[in-house]
């Protein structure tokens, strides 16, 4: 098991960070939520780690803190959730946010994530519950303490459009196209990098509770 990976960073993107590690080049896919708190290329990063191995694939995963990724470790294990939708949920909820939603019992701000109906809802809330207490005691870092600042995002050379990298993104994530265009519409402004479109446009589809 690959637990934890530490190095440079090399690429990313949202949805996957590239880190190379001892003249290894790591492929991880990432929720946004660790995606907006990456350093920038070229620094050091240090990511907690999920591997998934099946017979057609194997896959790495990695989060910001160790909080989102035992998080993610406990999603899996609903019935009906896959590392995908885990990924999704996290991309829109941060652990503390989903956290509060469970004990809040507030399935209205999980069926606005993608790939989330009432019936899935309803079953996170139930089956989560009872195990977000193997959570207790872990500290959560905030992004001023993660070494990148969720503004200070740049972003990737060549870009020509980013709103519309923003909505191409958002519909990678599972959301519909006019849903996607109509949340960075809704606030986008001029000079506004992709990870800052992104970034709002989720805050706003998706209330912290």
């Amino acid at each position: 098991m690959i637990g934890r990976i530490r190095g440079m960073l090399i690429e990313k993107s949202p949805g996957q960070a590239l880190v190379e590690c001892a003249g290894l080049g790591y492929e991880t896919d990432i929720p946004y939520t660790t995606f907006f708190n990456l350093p920038e290329v070229g620094q050091e990063v240090t990511l907690h780690t999920h591997f998934v191995v099946r017979e057609d694939a194997q896959s790495l995963f990695g989060f910001a803190s160790r909080l989102d990724r035992d998080l993610f470790r406990l999603l899996i294990k609903v019935n009906g959730v896959g590392p995908k939708l885990a990924v999704g949920i996290l991309s829109g909820l941060d652990a503390r946010q989903f956290i509060r939603c469970i004990e809040a019992r507030d399935a209205n701000s999980l069926v606005k994530l993608p790939g989330i109906g009432k019936k899935t809802a309803e079953r996170l809330l139930i089956e989560m519950t009872d195990r977000i207490g193997q959570l207790e005691g872990q500290f959560v870092p905030l992004a001023s303490e993660s070494g990148a600042a969720l503004d200070t995002a740049v972003p990737a050379a060549g870009a020509d459009d980013p709103r519309e990298e923003a909505e191409a993104a958002l519909i990678a994530l599972g959301y519909k196209p006019q849903e996607a265009s109509k949340a960075i519409g809704k606030i986008a402004e001029p000079d506004m990098s992709r990870e800052t479109l992104i970034r709002l446009a989720l805050k706003n589809m998706i209330p912290a509770g």
